[in-house]
């Protein structure tokens, strides 16, 4: 059955930026980009012609990368290629009830000051690219253990009445306690309460956390893959 509420999930990227990220975008022409340390997508139109590539290697720059994210379109021979990764993007179910929250004081919203840290998490567990402005694209939760940040999720790219969960990520010291769960569930509830529905993307060959999204009631709405590109 076609989900026609996630016909803004086909260019989340563009459909952000041309929205709710619209003031942490920079453009030329057609084509867009975020904010150097907020991220690292860039997005062009569905079809594009050289001179939307050509602008597109103007506001990267020369020799810079070019992250299109799930975008399909090819870029000019010219582009060196640098990764493809299959993956899968999810969608929480049209009223879709999260489960009960877990009680703990444990858990906190994350600010400016916490950047140092969510970095270095991130660097350990790779749950996919966090620079260090990525805080300001929405509110992210966190973990501590003994006022260590031992596990962390938040809300990325945001097309209309949708929000991604990502950065879903803990320690290795501490995995098995269901720390991404509580964090997951605590976002689907933040992003419910004000009507809009969650959404993520994961790795194919990420297993446990496909297994642990459809857990928590996520569905493959299809599948995507992510590219990425030097500029000429």
């Amino acid at each position: 059955m076609v989900d026609r509420d996630a016909v803004a999930l086909d260019d989340p990227v563009g459909e952000s930026l041309r929205g709710h990220h619209a003031h942490l975008a920079r453009r030329l022409g057609r084509a867009a980009g975020y904010l150097p340390e907020v991220a690292t997508f860039s997005t062009v139109s569905a079809d594009p012609d050289p001179a939307e590539w050509a602008d597109l290697a103007r506001l990267l720059g020369r020799g810079e990368f070019a992250d299109l994210f799930s975008c399909p379109a090819t870029p000019p021979a010219d582009w060196e290629p640098i990764f493809t990764l299959d993956g899968f993007q999810m969608i929480w179910p049209a009223g879709g009830r999260p489960g009960p929250a877990e009680p703990g004081s444990d858990m906190v919203e994350l600010g400016v000051g916490d950047v140092p840290e969510m970095l270095d998490l991130t660097a350990r567990t790779r749950p996919g690219p966090f620079w260090p402005r990525t805080l300001e694209l929405g509110t992210y939760l966190g973990i501590r253990e003994n006022g260590v940040l031992v596990a962390m999720a938040g809300e990325r790219l945001r097309p209309p009445g949708w929000t991604e969960i990502s950065a879903v990520c803990t320690a290795p010291e501490v995995r098995g306690r269901g720390h991404a769960s509580r964090l997951v569930r605590a976002l689907i509830t933040r992003i419910t309460s004000r009507n809009e529905r969650p959404f993520l993307h994961a790795a194919e060959a990420n297993v446990n956390a496909i297994a642990l999204y459809e857990r928590l009631g996520f569905v493959v709405r299809k599948r995507v893959t992510f590219r990425g590109f030097r500029t000429p």
